[in-house]
């Protein structure tokens, strides 16, 4: 790699798509076609029954894709700052541009934007992503970030995420991030088996399953909101200031689980209250239900009844003799 001017090339081209990332359209593709295939037996379908099924799916895959998704987002915290900052090392050159900080369960995303895009006779729209997965090297990303010559706003703020800064930013927002997502698999764990108990005739346990996965829910966002127990390291660009807050995937984690606790919640109020109405939304008829149920009317034929007792009569003989 050459130099110019004193410093590294840079690449015009963005080098990973930020929020919308290949993982997380592929999973949001795999539920839309579960989705479509349940809507093609709905015509199948009679009755009012229709619609409660329909309404079970859809919720159902909504939260179970919820839980997927948070996995792959990069905005669990978002942070955004406009000002004027140096673009190059060893340059006195200042462009106006967003700086965003974008973080995830496995990273962060730094972007900038020029403001207009077009400035220096460059094209400023860069988005990097820094991976702190265990058995990921962050330092070596970011050390990787410095060959490559990436601009001063982006590499300051990555730094902030290293080792090499004094927040401590890394250790923190890596095993916070980790064990959300632990938790976050042990909550679709529990809605798998939700989704099989509310296909049994059992639908009051499957609405108790439902209750554990908005707790592990709960327990995710409880895991990543350790980092705010912490002081914040505040990202300055001049005198403007850049500090995350809760993103989207967090308050969407968040109105999931609220989502099943009230699920849940709902179940079991209708099973002890109003059980033919939970019957009816889960199509469930009485011999389903109970373990014993009652055979139709039978009929017996007569003349073989006739023979059965006859036979049933034991045949033996009472002889007296006399002394």
């Amino acid at each position: 790699m050459t130099l110019f001017d004193g410093v590294y090339p840079f690449y015009p081209q963005q080098r990973k798509p930020f929020v919308f990332d290949v993982d997380l359209i592929i999973v949001i593709i795999v539920f839309l076609v579960i989705a479509f295939s349940f809507l093609l037996i709905l015509p199948g379908i009679r009755g009012r029954a229709r619609l409660f099924w329909l309404l079970r799916v859809i919720t159902s895959l909504f939260i179970g894709g919820v839980i997927v998704a948070v996995h792959f987002t990069s905005d669990w915290e978002s942070g955004r700052v406009t000002a004027n900052t140096t673009y190059k090392s060893f340059s006195p050159d200042v462009v106006y541009a967003d700086v965003g900080v974008h973080i995830g369960l496995a990273g962060v995303n730094i972007t900038l934007v020029g403001k207009p895009v077009g400035q220096l006779n460059e094209t400023i729209n860069y988005n990097e992503h820094f991976s702190w997965l265990f058995g990921k090297d962050y330092n070596h990303e970011f050390q990787e970030g410095l060959e490559r010559g990436l601009p001063n706003p982006i590499l300051y703020a990555a730094e902030k995420f290293s080792t090499l800064s004094p927040c401590g930013m890394l250790s923190q927002y890596k095993i916070a991030g980790h064990y959300a997502s632990a938790t976050l698999w042990v909550a679709f764990c529990a809605w798998l088996v939700s989704n099989m108990l509310f296909s049994m005739p059992v639908p009051v346990y499957g609405g108790y399953m439902m209750l554990v996965t908005g707790a592990f829910l709960i327990f995710a966002l409880l895991s990543f909101s350790t980092v705010r127990s912490s002081s914040p390291c505040v990202i300055h660009f001049g005198s403007a200031s850049l500090q995350p807050i809760y993103g989207a995937s967090f308050w969407l984690t968040l109105a999931t689980g609220l989502l099943c606790f009230l699920i849940g919640a709902v179940v079991i109020l209708l099973h002890y209250v109003r059980p033919d109405l939970l019957k009816a939304i889960f199509d469930l008829c009485e011999e389903e239900e109970e373990e014993e149920g009652t055979l139709g009317e039978v009929y017996i034929n007569p003349h073989l009844a006739e023979i059965k007792t006859l036979s049933s009569q034991p045949d033996f003989k009472l002889t007296i003799k006399n002394s």
